[in-house]
């Protein structure tokens, strides 16, 4: 009986042996399948995932190539200089010069062609520094494109295209000035193209991390690729490139330890799990730090244009409290960056970052938009006054870098959100008004008005009908006589424009400033000196004075211009004088120079006006060779004004003398002022008490009754 019952407990215990060695090997089956599942799955996912990141980057890398090519027509197509020089006789050698040599060896293109305004001649087309055909190389696609982009637009059409050699990008737009006034003509068309060579691919592989980029005609079995397509969207193209598998090369690394050990399966699969996950903690750290990147300045650490429009989109649907925007512009940061490198500059750009980010605790956040441009956005009580204070009290002391004083200034343009106002228009609002405060002068703060939108319209108005002004002959020449100090008889005239409209007279103090801003300087200095010469020509006996702006002096063009009109009207080079201001001689002295030497060869001769009210130094009249100087009005009226005016005068007047330039005084309305000069040595007075601006009519009718007196 005993025995039975051993036997039943021996089975028993067998049994139980047996089942929980069953139970053990189903369930080390169980999770060994369930390993296994896991394993095959997250290298299954390793390997989407990282696949997926390598189409995103090839993307990425060709938007950005796209972009960057596309940027650099914009930057050439929409350009003054290169509008004028489309319809000029030169145009080819322009376009050769400043885009077809640049090709031979430019990273950011390898071809440059310009289409004229048929939409089919070409004016220059050059691959690496040579002339080629573009129709040849691109076929009839080429064309197609330049017609889509020959109309005036802000935005490039840009495409991939089929070349003779392979696969090019090409980008597209019209040649046309920054800011059309009125409806433009036809235009030529500029056309950059960058082959997609193996160079190219080498460096998108290395900026995207996508090692073994290459470029085939179809996709390629086992790799992963994206299409390149043309304008039709059809694929001319693949990129391919190999998959980093990340999941099957751990999987291959962990196979032996998970064959040799089922015991240390638990460990394994906590060792997978831990690596997943350290690797999925990874990948969330790189993506954070690309969105940071994406919209932060990586030189300050601030927000960029991007990241401010973001942050002021969610303010604006979470927040209804007052929203200030403050645009700030370093004044003096280019000097800065010329006197000392521009480490010293990125020094400087981050501790006046640090400043204006700490600057009040209201401010939410700071950005920096551009070189030397930031931004502040503020939420909270604090009046924009207290705020403008607040910002330009930072740059009230100097900032020391390494030993260095550097002063720099700031000037505030601020925008207040009203209602739903968007933040690109929040944004161009401040900009308005920053651009108001520069125009003030340093140190300005201006806050946005509907007034500077309506004042900037008005501009624009006036800039079209300054240019049909031009065009129409409706600015006039009106002539102030120039007479000897010692005879009293008009020995010259200066030629002064006169713009009258229905309105009323437009000042030469709004419309020759306005001229220099808009580009049209040039016309209306050819069209007072052709209108000046064609009266003066009347008066054989004269000299005749014309003032010329600085920007019309360092135009290389200018010499050659003054001296066609002086031919075609067959007018006596020695009896013109050019007024100039000593501000070319600071802003560009060396093609001022080379401009007045090549018109003083000629017999032109040159006048520095307004001597006495700026910084002229006697080295500059020295240099360039002044044949007369004219004193500044405000010497002139000092007279009238006791202290020490008429020693400052004899002075400057000795000055001249001992230089050996003859003197004109300027702005004369007394004959005691008159008196005063004559005895100071100066040879030639002018002003109301000689004679006003009169119309070329006037002027013959005065040297009549001079001449029977």
């Amino acid at each position: 009986m005993s025995s039975n019952l051993a036997g039943r407990h021996v089975r028993t215990q067998t049994s139980s042996i047996i089942a929980t060695t069953v139970c053990f090997l189903v369930v080390a089956l169980v999770l060994t399948g369930l390993m296994a599942h896991v394993v095959a799955t997250m290298t299954r996912s390793a390997n989407e995932i990282d696949d997926a990141r390598a189409s995103r980057a090839a993307r990425a890398a060709i938007a950005a190539f796209v972009a960057r090519l596309g940027s650099t027509t914009t930057d050439n197509a929409v350009w003054d200089d290169a509008y004028k020089a489309m319809s000029s006789p030169t145009a080819a050698d322009w376009a050769y010069e400043n885009w077809g040599k640049t090709s031979e060896d430019y990273a950011l293109y390898d071809g440059a062609i310009v289409i004229g305004p048929d939409r089919s001649s070409i004016i220059s087309a050059y691959a690496k520094g040579k002339p080629f055909e573009p129709g040849a190389f691109f076929g009839e696609a080429f064309y197609r494109q330049v017609g889509a982009a020959a109309d005036p637009a802000r935005e490039p059409v840009v495409n991939f295209i089929k070349t003779e050699s392979g696969i090019a990008l090409l980008s597209s737009q019209a040649i046309q000035p920054f800011e059309a006034a009125g409806e433009l003509p036809k235009l030529s068309t500029l056309s950059f193209y960058k082959e997609f060579t193996q160079e190219v691919l080498d460096t998108l592989s290395n900026e995207h991390e996508l090692d073994g980029l290459h470029l085939e005609a179809a996709p390629k079995p086992g790799f992963l690729s994206t299409p390149i397509t043309d304008m039709k969207g059809a694929a001319i193209g693949y990129l391919v490139w190999p998959s980093k598998a990340p999941g099957s090369t751990v999987f291959r690394q962990v196979t032996p330890y998970v064959a040799a050990a089922i015991a240390i399966l638990v460990l394994f699969l906590v060792a997978v799990l831990l690596a997943g996950a350290s690797e999925a903690r990874r990948l969330r750290q790189l993506a954070q730090a690309a969105l940071f990147e994406a919209g932060h300045d990586s030189l300050s650490g601030l927000l960029n244009r991007h990241g401010l429009l973001s942050l002021l989109e969610d303010l604006q649907s979470s927040d209804s409290s007052p929203l200030q925007l403050y645009l700030v512009d370093l004044d003096g940061f280019k000097a800065v960056n010329d006197a000392w490198g521009h480490a010293v500059g990125d020094d400087l750009i981050r501790m006046v970052s640090s400043a204006l980010t700490a600057c009040h605790p209201e401010v939410v956040a700071a950005a920096r938009l551009g070189g030397d441009e930031f931004a502040l956005v503020h939420v909270g009580s604090a009046t924009c006054q207290d705020m403008e204070k607040t910002i330009l009290a930072l740059f009230a002391e100097p900032f020391k870098i390494d030993g260095r004083t550097i002063e720099v200034g700031a000037s505030i343009g601020a925008a207040t959100r009203d209602g739903d106002v968007e933040p690109l228009e929040l944004l161009r609002r401040a900009d308005m008004a920053l651009y108001r405060a520069k125009a003030n002068g340093r140190g300005q703060a201006i806050e946005y008005d509907p007034e500077l939108d309506q004042e900037r319209q008005r501009i624009a108005e006036l800039e079209s009908l300054l240019k049909n002004a031009i065009s129409s002959g409706a600015i006039e020449a009106v002539f102030q006589p120039l007479v000897s100090a010692s005879t009293g008889a008009v020995t010259g005239l200066e030629a002064l424009a006169r713009w009258r409209t229905e309105a009323g007279n437009v000042s030469p103090e709004i419309f020759i400033p306005l001229a220099e801003r808009c580009g049209l300087i040039d016309a209306l200095g050819v069209h007072m000196l052709r209108t000046s010469i064609e009266h003066a020509k009347n008066w054989p006996d004269l000299a005749l004075s014309v003032n010329v702006s600085p920007v019309q002096l360092c135009n290389p063009e200018f010499a050659a211009e003054v001296i066609s009109v002086l031919q075609e009207l067959d007018f006596d080079p020695n009896r013109l004088t050019l007024e100039i201001t000593e501000g070319v001689l600071m802003t560009n002295p060396d093609q001022a120079r080379r401009s007045i030497d090549q018109l003083k060869r000629v017999g032109i001769k040159f006048a520095l006006d307004d001597f006495g009210c700026g910084y002229a130094s006697i080295g500059a009249l020295r240099q360039f060779g002044f044949d007369r100087m004219k004193i500044d009005r405000s010497l002139v009226s000092a007279l009238d004004q006791g202290a020490n005016g008429a020693d400052v005068l004899r002075a400057t007047i000795s000055l001249a003398s001992a230089l050996k330039i003859p003197v004109t005084a300027e702005g004369i309305e007394n004959s005691h002022q008159a008196a005063i000069l004559r005895d100071a040595g100066c040879d030639q007075l002018q002003g109301y008490l000689i004679g006003k601006p009169m119309s070329a009519h006037d002027i013959s009718g005065k040297l009549r009754e001079d001449a029977a007196a």
